[in-house]
């Protein structure tokens, strides 16, 4: 009987409809981006072919919509069973390209498979970050208002994953990262107190936040 209610919800889950706000304007940011790289790139394109660089990032614009509409079908819940694992590997990541990255203008953000090839792993950390902070927020929704096991507790598992990430140094993805975690804590439950007591207390020297800020 489990079962079969199980089975229901995903299929229902599944057939939900499209949010087409939603699409349209995923697809009108996408299209700015696309003629923004084209009208920036033109000049410097690759053996004179003004249109390079943008059939390169259509290609990848259309297999990114080919993989959001097939993801959009999973249900969210699944992502749940993983949340655990999307930290640590979060964590491998970012280790990663500390050693096995390539420096380039003095900051070490990318891995080359081959040299046309690179990822940037700070862009699946977001995903990952997002995944862990919704299963585990979810799971400790009954102590988000206390400030040690509810605040301090999470704010200490998002430590780990900016100080790799300054010492790339990527100070922008840092700061993408803490704002999003940060909502998602206010928005389960957590006191916006808490941040601002926080903050209040603890402060980088000005010359580090100058460091970093060049790193953007």
């Amino acid at each position: 009987m489990a079962k079969k209610r199980k089975e229901k919800s995903f299929s229902s889950f599944v057939n939900n409809p499209i949010d087409f706000t939603l699409v349209i304007t995923i697809l009108l940011l996408l299209s700015i981006g696309l003629v923004m790289v084209l009208s920036a790139s033109s000049a410097l394109a690759e053996s004179g072919n003004s249109y390079s660089y943008f059939s390169r990032q259509l290609i990848f614009a259309v297999l990114g919509i080919i993989a959001m509409l097939f993801i959009s079908k999973i249900d969210y819940r699944f992502y749940q069973k993983f949340y655990k694992h999307a930290w640590w590997i979060a964590l491998i990541l970012l280790a990663l390209v500390l050693v096995a990255g390539r420096t380039v203008n003095g900051a070490k953000r990318w891995i080359y498979v081959t040299e046309t090839l690179s990822i940037q792993p700070s862009e699946l950390v977001k995903i990952l970050m997002i995944i862990f902070y919704a299963g585990i927020l979810t799971k400790n929704r009954d102590y988000l208002k206390n400030y040690g096991k509810g605040f301090i507790k999470h704010i200490l598992l998002l430590a780990p994953i900016i100080v790799l990430l300054l010492l790339e140094p990527h100070f922008s993805a840092s700061v993408v990262i803490i704002g999003i975690c940060s909502i998602m804590m206010i928005m389960a439950g957590c006191k916006f107190w808490h941040f601002l007591v926080t903050g209040g207390v603890v402060r980088n020297p000005s010359n580090d936040f100058t460091y970093y800020k060049r790193a953007i």
